[in-house]
């Protein structure tokens, strides 16, 4: 009986081909879409699976409290808590430190820069690491051990086997024993590092490390298995004031399972994070997939006179409503079939450009059974949802209208296929506003002034001998006229860095609850990166390592009350700094919002980053030969590596572009798809009133007054589609900028562009198969009459 139905179903589609072609392309696209946002959903869900005890791991950030405002940091827990944790709580079994750095390491001739971390024992087993050689046991009972990863290894070594015991020399310095290799890290790791050594050797000869008092670690833990959650938040919540009298500040506990997923924090809750996209391209990928539906039900509605003989025929030989609705529902799901193996042909072709613009390395792979499985339920889903009400209604006809010659016309059918196309270009045009708005928003905040200038501007990481010949290698970048500047700092320009309250100023009141990032640069860092100083004098190239004199930025000198802040001092922990300059604010941290306030002190051996400003009458190419061939005289034995600022700047709105890009995708594929359902209707309009339109040209018409006649039906259609997409598309895009502190205001013009588009591409279809009719010769119209 099946292979019956199948049959029938294969010579009806064979037999409509054109139809058949654009169900199956249609569908197809949506499919495509559709897969593409699983998989993205997919990856995106995947990350920290290599924890296998997510519900029991956690990373612990500290709340703190500045200016009556809840704020969280990760990377902020003082060095003293983890042991604390461990020993005081004891449903807490597990604790670790990290601390990330960057090591050049050296093996006889083999030389690489990687990043790794200061860690603690048992990071080991909070982070499932799996040892190829040695144990988590014997790891670290030396200072000097290391850790490396499968990957370190077979760069390093020839023979990357049997290496435990061999020595790997360190910044050109130290010398660290392979304790042990264990596997590369899953690239979907949200704390990611390539080798480890123990946290030791970081806070050896630093007795601040020690104090409560200074954040600089992010700190993990691992509960028991019957540990309650909210009691032992609670408890971790109790420590951080019990050691240090200050109820602002308080330690929490944030799952393994929501690192990646869910990690905006806002007053000290969890209040989303990219799990926001995760749910809004799921969402979009069902529309998509509706939308390539509606043009299967569409069609097979609108081709209704075609199918009522065969429903009268067959209902008069014999075939009930089920057996007929069980016939046109195996017909979409062939179909359906057909655009799922298109779909698979397209997704190979065009995964790789995929996961260039999204910066992954997403798969289609069939040997992967929830892949089979999701495929099989996009099947099943668009066959039954496109075919089910095309089945009902077809079946429903009459034999003895039908055998009679009486037209089938249905009120209901043709209100409900306008309503399938308004809907479709709804999301068509919603998209497209959509699209334009976060590509406003992007551009409006890449484009802010940001009180610096990032253009010609190189970072370089601070290692070897790099700060003791600075000034060799600032005369020799002079010397060849590419380098206009020179400037060093303790943090990264666009990150927030080193920070701390408490600090006491004249004219200030309440001033120690005030949060002040501190940077440590050299005398030309103004010059070179471009911010201005607006106020005073810059520090002295003579004078280095000035301890007593600060410069501001010009939030912190409203700070000090009215008149100027020049002459006034700074307490510091007891140390009195006097204010000699006054820069103007520069925008870095929440690319989004304000900075805080920031005090510079000029000692340049704190400097993490050296900063280069080009000269852009040169080269690019020419004068980054010059940097390499410079530093390698001056800091042999280095790699040069380097970014440009405007590069950096531009990945810290991944997301936002991310969302920018897809959607652009999205709203292609949409109006692509919409439009083959456009030209299948118009196409089939147009051979309804083929004779109408033979009469028409006959009596005079012309070619215009017909294409006009043809598509003013449609016309109506996406001008109502655009009436409930503009207030729909702002409401949405207004509740997405809410989220931004800096943000566009959305203009009239983005709504007027969006409907003419809609508009122009509905027209430009249909009027492709109106001109095609009207251009007919009406003899072939009219001879049978």
């Amino acid at each position: 009986m099946l292979k019956n139905y199948i049959k029938i179903a294969w010579r009806n589609i064979w037999k409509k081909k054109g139809y058949s072609a654009l169900n199956i392309f249609g569908l197809a696209l949506g499919i495509t879409c559709a897969s593409l946002i699983l998989l993205w959903v997919e990856d995106e869900m995947s990350f920290d699976t290599i924890v296998t005890d997510q519900e029991l791991v956690y990373s612990v950030p500290t709340n703190q409290v500045y200016e009556g405002q809840k704020r969280t940091f990760f990377q902020a827990t003082p060095g003293p808590l983890a042991a604390a944790l461990k020993t005081e709580i004891p449903e807490i079994t597990k604790a670790a430190r990290l601390r990330n750095r960057d090591f050049l390491f050296t093996v006889n001739s083999s030389s690489i820069s990687s990043s790794g971390s200061y860690a603690d024992p048992d990071i080991f087993d909070l982070f499932n690491l799996k040892f190829i050689e040695g144990n988590a046991t014997d790891a670290f009972k030396m200072k000097e051990s290391i850790v490396i990863t499968k990957q370190v290894a077979q760069i390093l070594f020839e023979n990357p086997t049997n290496i435990l015991g061999k020595v790997i020399r360190v910044n050109q310095q130290d010398n660290f024993k392979i304790t042990g290799v264990v596997e590369n890290l899953p690239v979907n790791t949200t704390y990611s590092f390539n080798w480890l050594v123990p946290f030791e050797n970081f806070t050896y000869d630093k007795p601040w490390t020690q104090e409560y008092g200074s954040n600089f670690t992010e700190t993990f833990v691992k509960l028991s298995p019957d540990a309650d959650f909210k009691s032992v938040n609670e408890k971790v919540k109790h420590i951080l004031p019990a050691k240090t009298g200050d109820e602002d500040t308080q330690a929490i506990l944030h799952e393994a399972k929501n690192w990646h997923l869910r990690s905006d924090f806002k007053d000290g809750e969890v209040v989303g994070g990219r799990v926001e996209y995760v749910r809004l391209f799921s969402f979009i990928a069902l529309i998509i997939l509706v939308i390539a539906c509606i043009n299967f039900m569409n069609l097979a509605t609108a081709r209704s006179e075609k199918r009522a003989n065969e429903v009268g025929v067959r209902k008069t030989l014999g075939s009930n409503k089920q057996q007929l609705i069980f016939q046109f529902i195996t017909e979409a799901l062939m179909i359906a079939i057909f655009a799922v193996l298109l779909s698979i042909l397209i997704l190979i072709f065009i995964i790789p450009a995929f996961n260039a613009l999204i910066d992954k390395q997403i798969a289609l792979d069939l040997t992967i059974p929830s892949h089979l499985l999701s495929l099989l339920a996009i099947t099943l889903t668009c066959g039954i949802f496109a075919g089910l009400y095309p089945a009902f209604y077809l079946s429903s006809f009459k034999p003895i209208d039908v055998l009679k010659g009486n037209r089938i016309q249905s009120k209901e059918a043709g209100f409900i296929r306008k309503g399938l196309v308004i809907t479709q270009f709804v999301i068509s045009i919603v998209f497209i506003i959509s699209t334009l708005l976060v590509y406003q928003q992007v551009q409006h905040v890449k484009n802010r002034d940001l009180g610096l200038n990032k253009d010609n501007l190189i970072e370089i990481p601070v290692n070897g001998d790099l700060i003791k010949n600075r000034k060799a290698i600032a005369e020799s970048f002079k010397n060849t006229g590419m380098i206009t500047g020179l400037g060093l700092s303790n943090s990264n320009i666009l990150s927030a860095g080193n920070n701390g309250s408490g600090l006491r100023w004249q004219g200030g009141s309440n001033t120690e609850d005030v949060l002040v990032s501190y940077r440590y640069i050299n005398d030309e860092y103004f010059k070179t990166t471009g911010i201005e100083l607006i106020e005073g004098r810059g520090f002295s190239p003579v004078v280095v390592n000035d301890s007593s004199h600060v410069i501001i930025t010009e939030s912190f000198a409203q700070l000090m009350g009215t008149g100027s802040a020049l002459g006034k001092t700074i307490d510091r922990y007891g140390d009195m700094y006097t204010v000699i300059g006054v820069t103007n604010d520069y925008l870095y941290g929440n690319m989004y919002g304000t900075s805080d306030p920031v005090m510079f002190y000029n000692y340049p051996p704190e400097a993490q980053y050296m900063y280069l400003k080009t000269n852009p009458k040169y080269a690019t190419t020419e004068v980054l030969r010059s940097i390499e061939s410079t530093l390698k005289e001056y800091n042999p034995g280095y790699p040069f590596e380097y970014r440009f600022v405007d590069d950096a700047f531009d990945a810290r709105f991944k997301s936002e572009q991310l969302i920018g890009n897809l959607s652009r995708i999205f709203a292609l594929l949409a109006i692509l798809i919409s439009c083959l359902g456009l030209l299948g209707l118009s196409a089939y309009t147009a051979e309804q009133r083929r004779k109408e339109i033979g009469v028409r040209k006959v009596l005079g018409s012309s070619v215009a007054g017909i294409v006009r006649l043809l598509s003013k039906e449609f016309l109506v259609l996406v001008v109502v589609a655009i009436l409930i997409a503009v207030p729909l598309a702002w409401y949405i895009m207004y509740t997405w900028l809410q989220g931004f502190a800096y943000r566009i205001s959305i203009h009239a013009w983005v709504f007027v562009i969006a409907g003419i588009a809609a508009i122009g591409i509905a027209m430009v279809t249909v009027s492709f198969q109106a001109i095609k009719a009207a251009i007919q010769n009406p003899v072939k119209s009219l001879r049978t009459e």
